[in-house]
């Protein structure tokens, strides 16, 4: 089993950068996949970026490829999400997830098994 606790949300003008941070604890983190995921008002939750801890293997949703980047820090077992060149479109909860999983990454909420509490990220226009 491992527990999951997000931070680094806010508000942030369009145009600016965030990072989010997913301090994973419990055994044997580097086995697991570790996703982040975003749920806006009335939609539904979806992938926005994922990686395998072991090797680290990285996947995104394509609105965020070339401006959001998935990270790890093996001594803290901590996974980062920096988000750069933010959009008012991305203004959601972003929660982080993690699957014990060491093949590609998962992309559907339904494919991890724990979840952190989640972190809102507000983008203003």
């Amino acid at each position: 089993q491992v527990q999951l606790v997000e931070s680094g949300g806010g508000l942030v003008q369009a145009g600016g950068s965030l990072r989010l941070s997913c301090a994973a604890s419990g055994r044997a983190v580097s086995t697991y996949t570790i996703g982040w995921f975003r749920q806006a008002p009335g939609k539904e939750r979806e992938f926005v970026a994922g990686i395998r801890w072991s090797g680290g293997t990285t996947d995104y949703v394509d609105s965020v490829k070339g401006r959001f980047t998935i990270s790890r820090d093996n001594a803290k077992n901590t996974v980062y999400l920096q988000m750069n060149s933010l959009k008012p479109e991305d203004t959601a909860v972003y929660y982080c997830a993690a699957v014990r999983w060491l093949g590609a990454v998962i992309t559907t909420p339904g494919g991890y098994d724990y979840w952190g509490q989640g972190t809102q990220v507000t983008v203003s226009s």
